[in-house]
């Protein structure tokens, strides 16, 4: 499959809006700012196109489910939001987001999206009625001009992924769109589990 319908790409938007709402929260309590994300656009592209949103040098997070769904998702962000969350993570301002990304800045954002992946997946155990858990986060940078680089690392085989792309805001700092990828396989099981728990008035 490499289509999904309307139908499909409202109910991914809802369940994305659902779990990423209580990551939103995590994160808010990392970096002691309101965190506010916008309702999702859902579209499918292809592998090659994953980066087209970004320029320079982007990190790249990769978090894999091992309970409850076969999948994995991406998160691509904006190297100058990843310096602006990690100095707010250590008490700064927020105001710092100049210069280059090191160790201790993959190492805060890994643990950032862990944690609010880790809302996210509980979300999903609650939405699907099942045990969901994920793996630690695997963050590296990429340089956008490097897309074979970008196609190497993520391990898929497929082509065509189901893109999620929301605006984050955290206080007046950050304004920044996030990309989450998944395969198609995955979205629609998603889909299935949660229209059959809808329809039994579960939801």
């Amino acid at each position: 499959m490499s289509e999904l319908s309307n139908e499909q790409k409202d109910i991914l938007g809802e369940i994305a809006n659902i779990s990423m709402g209580n990551a939103a929260t995590n994160l808010s309590k990392l970096v002691n700012l309101p965190v506010n994300i916008t309702t999702p656009g859902v579209s499918i592209i292809n592998r090659s196109a994953a980066l087209d949103d970004y320029e320079k040098t982007c990190i790249f997070v990769q978090i894999h489910y091992i309970v409850g769904l076969d999948g994995n998702n991406v998160f691509i962000l904006q190297q100058p939001d990843v310096v602006a969350i990690t100095d707010l993570m250590m008490g700064g301002d927020g105001t710092n987001n100049e210069g280059e990304v090191n160790e201790m800045h993959l190492s805060a954002i890994s643990e950032a999206m862990n944690q609010m992946m880790g809302a996210s997946a509980t979300s999903l155990a609650t939405l699907l009625d099942r045990m969901v858990d994920i793996s630690p986060p695997e963050v590296c940078k990429i340089d956008v001009d490097s897309v074979k680089t970008f196609e190497k690392i993520f391990s898929s085989p497929q082509d065509m992924f189901v893109k999620v792309a929301f605006k984050m805001e955290i206080g007046d700092l950050i304004h920044s769109t996030m990309v989450q990828l998944y395969p198609i396989s995955f979205a629609v099981e998603m889909v299935d589990k949660f229209t059959l728990k809808k329809k039994a008035g579960q939801i």
